[in-house]
């Protein structure tokens, strides 16, 4: 009874999980997120760009790209499908040492397949902000992006590397403050004189707002720009779905001033 229980649990997993193909013929994994076709994965994954995906029985469909936050190592894709399976949502914070995990991926382009381990710990890495799963579970290249679910099949993690040894995973309630966030469209790199865009997101807020790779973001909603955090904050705090954004270009030493239309505005009454 045991077995069949964890039978279907696994094969949940392995119908909800995807192969992410890129433009140079490298793959890696993604969790459908929601019955919408809105797809999870690590923004690793997508270094070429990705191209399409492959669903669990072969089907395939094309992939955009919405949002990509390398620093939280996340990313969101957009696919175009029937009958998707979107996972279950489990809560990270409830985890425990010792609890039963289970991982799903596509190592070395072998489509589905599953790894069971034990939890070592939550815990925070150096160079990360965020906390990862660390557990015993086997990953290999491929792996990325794919879930981590506890014994219910409720996902609590996306697999992203190996560290020591060990498989490490973003807990899935960072997931869900990532997806939750208002989305802006910049990577960005912290100086001494405030944030250095390094990329653009097409279609992006900060495209819109004619933003551009090597401006420096120096000041958001009338306060100074110092570490991502800063921003990440500022997008939190706007109203009406617009931020001024304070920035320098190129040599020039006088600040610009523009507003970013990061989400639409709430209605109002007449």
């Amino acid at each position: 009874m045991m077995d069949n229980a964890f039978g279907e649990v696994t094969e949940r997993l392995r119908r909800s999980t995807l192969q992410v193909r890129t433009g140079r013929g490298s793959s890696g994994s993604g969790v459908i997120w929601n019955a919408n076709g809105q797809v999870v994965t690590n923004a690793h994954v997508l270094r070429q760009g990705a191209t399409n995906v492959e669903l669990w029985n072969g089907r395939q469909a094309d992939a955009r790209l919405l949002r990509s936050d390398r620093r939280r190592d996340l990313a969101l894709l957009q696919i175009q499908a029937d009958y998707l399976l979107p996972v279950a949502h489990g809560d990270s914070d409830t985890l425990r040492p010792g609890e039963l995990v289970i991982a799903v991926g596509n190592p070395f382009g072998f489509t589905g397949a599953v790894s069971a381990g034990i939890i070592h710990g939550v815990a925070r890495l150096r160079g990360f902000t965020q906390p990862w799963i660390v557990s015993d579970v086997r990953l290999a290249p491929g792996n990325s992006g794919g879930p981590l679910a506890n014994a219910r099949g409720e996902v609590v993690g996306i697999n992203t590397m190996i560290a020591g040894g060990l498989a490490c995973a973003i807990a899935s309630n960072s997931v869900e403050r990532f997806l939750n966030q208002p989305h802006f469209g910049v990577t960005v790199r912290p100086m001494p004189l405030g944030l250095a865009i390094l990329e653009v997101s097409p279609h992006s807020p900060a495209e819109r707002a004619s933003l551009r790779p090597g401006d420096i973001l120096i000041g958001a909603a009338g306060k100074p720009l110092h570490s991502p955090k800063d921003l990440e904050d500022a997008l939190s705090s706007s109203r009406d779905g617009l931020l001024q954004i304070e920035f320098r270009r190129g040599a020039g030493t006088r600040p610009r001033r523009v507003a970013a239309q990061i989400r639409p505005a709430s209605a109002r009454a007449a």
